[in-house]
């Protein structure tokens, strides 16, 4: 006997109430073992793999890839028993052997169930005696799906079409009273040379406005020997006087309608569903930007040494296999700032109308992903080496750019760093992270003049931005940060004479 067993979504990070079901690794029929990867999850913060809880096969998805689901709503039925009997497909009924359905119309009606998650009508065999490959059912008319309201599902019933409205056709004899005269109509008046309607070369009438068949009737003009230069064909003024003189057109093209040019390919306009970190990131944001008031510092600074000190490093034995950048130096120097100034590595508690002060650094790392903006850290910064503060930092990128960022790889950060410069951007105003009382943005690194013991010299040079919470962090507090880090990427000397 079966034993049914639903897998409800479960809350992977703290404070989390939906998730988007991203891929299904099962399908219905296949065998699961336990801690087995069912499905892949994007939250408000990161993509995560679920394991299953239990052993058996798969009889059900209750929830499709793409959709969203709330915390504790099932998303999977497995078959635990010892059997490992998939139960029969929901709405079938017991029939005789001599009455089965065709193997083609139960895959058929397996598919559309998989699909919609709506138990398809029972076929009636009966109806007509006829049942094609194929099909699922008979050739009786089936009912239709009709929308209703979100949480009451999907509605089976029949539905009726409006009758469309017809214009009643022009009948000879039947008089038009009380309609308005449309602003262009054919012209109906007699020419003076048949006795006839106007009409143009292609035997249909000419179009003109009032106004422009009364400026032909005033210069005797044929309108049936006129080509419309206007939209749609229409006969201007201009063509009226044009006839009159005999001065023909300059061209054909319609007035105000611009010539044809080559098209975009592709459609005008996209839309983009706004869910899971892309999502989180424009509330956070928004929340940050209109709570903590914000004031964006900058300084430009002479980072040739800084470069030079990058390149030794990458040449000493304790730094194979790890990647040494410019952000490694920016990294140290930034937590040296922190320790020597705490209330920069502190946060707002609203509800205890306190500030928070930490007296360690979770050194957060802003990353673009195809997913969104994620903000990665790395724990206990402060206490690591500079060898292990490179691993950490790469660790950190190849995790966040395969989308494996984990909650708690993004929950706990105390300050961060935004590295604009490889995107080739000078500076910019960023955002603080919410919960935090600063971020630092880092440039990029280029050649411009400098004066360097008053002569001009070519150097490297970068922007530092530093913005701050304004409640915690005071002007002279945020300008002794970043003089202290913009002095430290000077000379990096002063980076270990202050660790």
């Amino acid at each position: 006997m079966p034993d049914l067993k639903e897998f409800r979504l479960p809350d992977v990070g703290e404070g989390l109430t939906e998730a988007d079901i991203i891929r299904w690794h099962v399908q219905p029929g296949d065998a699961v073992t336990l801690n087995q990867v069912l499905v892949e999850i994007e939250t408000a913060k990161s993509v995560v793999e679920l394991p299953s809880p239990y052993a058996g096969v798969v009889t059900d998805l209750l929830v499709p890839e793409g959709a969203t689901a709330d915390v504790g709503t099932p998303i999977i039925r497995v078959d635990t028993s010892p059997d490992g009997a998939s139960p029969a497909p929901r709405g079938a009924a017991d029939t005789a052997p001599s009455q089965a359905e065709p193997p083609e119309i139960e895959e058929q009606r397996e598919i559309s169930e998989a699909e919609d998650l709506v138990p398809a009508p029972p076929v009636d065999t009966a109806v007509e005696g006829a049942v094609e490959a194929g099909m699922t059912g008979s050739l009786a008319p089936k009912p239709e799906r009709q929308a209703v309201l979100v949480g009451y599902g999907v509605k089976l019933g029949s539905t009726t079409r409006r009758a469309r409205k017809t214009v009643p056709s022009r009948l000879p004899g039947v008089a038009r009273k009380n309609r308005p005269t449309p602003e262009i109509m054919p012209a109906r008046e007699t020419s003076p040379h048949t006795g006839t309607a106007d009409t143009n070369g292609s035997g249909q009438h000419a179009l003109a406005k009032p106004p422009v068949r009364k400026v032909a009737r005033d210069l005797g003009i044929d309108l049936a020997t006129l080509t419309g230069t206007g939209p749609g064909g229409v006969i201007t003024r201009d063509d009226v006087e044009r006839a009159a003189t005999g001065v023909a057109p300059a061209d054909h093209v319609p007035a105000l309608v611009p010539a044809a040019g080559p098209t975009a390919a592709g459609p005008r306009e996209e839309r983009v569903p706004v869910r899971g970190v892309r999502k989180h990131t424009a509330a956070a944001v928004a929340a940050s930007a209109f709570t903590a008031p914000h004031v964006t510092e900058f300084l430009q600074i002479d980072i040739t040494q800084t470069m030079a000190a990058t390149a030794r490093l990458r040449e000493l034995p304790e730094y194979a296999g790890v990647r040494v950048s410019p952000l490694l130096l920016v990294a140290r120097a930034l937590i040296v700032a922190a320790t020597r100034h705490p209330m920069i590595n502190s946060r707002w508690d609203e509800g205890a109308q306190e500030i928070v002060v930490r007296h360690y650094v979770n050194l957060g790392i802003a990353a673009a992903t195809d997913r969104g903006l994620i903000v990665p850290n790395v724990k206990e910064a402060h206490a690591l080496t500079m060898p292990q503060l490179a691993a950490a930092l790469g660790q950190l990128a190849e995790t966040a750019r395969a989308g494996k960022a984990t909650p708690a790889d993004l929950s706990g950060g105390t300050i961060t760093i935004t590295n604009v410069g490889i995107f080739g951007v000078d500076t910019g105003t960023p955002i603080l992270t919410p919960g935090e009382a600063a971020i630092l943005a880092f440039g990029q690194v280029k050649d411009a003049p400098w004066v360097v013991g008053g002569e001009l010299a070519v150097r490297k040079v970068c922007t530092l931005a530093l913005s701050f919470d304004h409640r915690i962090v005071d002007g002279d507090l945020g300008s002794a940060v970043l003089r202290d880090v913009g002095a430290m990427l000077t000379d990096p000397l002063t980076m270990l004479a202050w660790s």
